[in-house]
């Protein structure tokens, strides 16, 4: 229209402005704390190491590095079998943790309260053993597994009750089988079984062992973990 000016607003006519973006550097990686926790984790290993170390050196030695001066009597048994999580009982009927087995060479007989023949000599055998060591035997726990409810009879528990007394625990048959097993054709009552202190079934022994033979098995184990196994729990 005539007359009219028309005029763009001023803030129109004003060039628009560039707008400005400040960029903040990211926080560098806390470099110290990853250093610390590889060191932690190293130091740990080593000191894992340096307390396995006797064990596996000892076993390395009796079992692979000197095979040829070895010649056991008693069946090694590899791979070795950790112990279970048994439901063990004394004769009261009150529960035992099986962890509490742990901590000493076990020579253990397994078998019926009722105790036959068989079961009277092997809990002969091991008693005699065991003070066969001299002053290793403190090394050495006797243990026997009975693998039903009946009672044990009195003379039996007098007779093991004798100088060093046995470990006596109850546990049914089928929850030992996780364990200990006996030799093709053979029952679980018919052997001894040897275990070491971290609680690995290591060796079954023959039936009717012959005593001077299963003593020096035992020896050469007690002589091979000297530097790691102490007497006592």
């Amino acid at each position: 229209m005539s007359g009219s000016n028309l005029s763009a607003p001023a803030s129109a006519a004003t060039p628009a402005e560039g707008l400005s973006f400040t960029v903040h550097s990211m926080p560098a990686p806390v470099l110290g704390d990853e250093r610390r926790t590889r060191a932690g984790r190293l130091k740990m290993l080593a000191i894992l190491a340096v307390c396995a170390a006797p064990v596996i050196a000892s076993y390395l030695t009796y079992f692979v590095i000197r095979p040829e001066g070895r010649s056991n009597y008693s069946e090694l048994i590899e791979p070795q079998r950790a112990l279970p999580d048994l439901p063990l009982t004394d004769l009261q009927g009150v529960p035992v943790k099986a962890a509490s087995l742990k901590g000493q060479w076990l020579l253990i007989v397994v078998g019926g309260a009722a105790c036959d023949a068989v079961c009277e000599k092997s809990l002969y055998l091991q008693r005699q053993l065991r003070e066969a060591l001299g002053r290793d035997r403190d090394r050495l726990d006797k243990v026997w597994l009975v693998t039903d409810a009946q009672p044990v009879g009195a003379e039996v528990l007098k007779a093991i009750s004798a100088g060093t007394p046995t470990h006596v625990l109850r546990v049914p048959s089928e929850a030992l089988a996780r364990w200990l097993a006996p030799a093709t054709g053979q029952t679980l009552d018919r052997h001894l079984y040897i275990v070491d202190p971290m609680g690995q079934w290591m060796m079954r022994v023959p039936p009717d062992p012959q005593p001077a033979k299963l003593k020096r098995d035992i020896e050469k184990l007690l002589r091979a973990s000297a530097s790691w196994d102490v007497p006592g729990r």
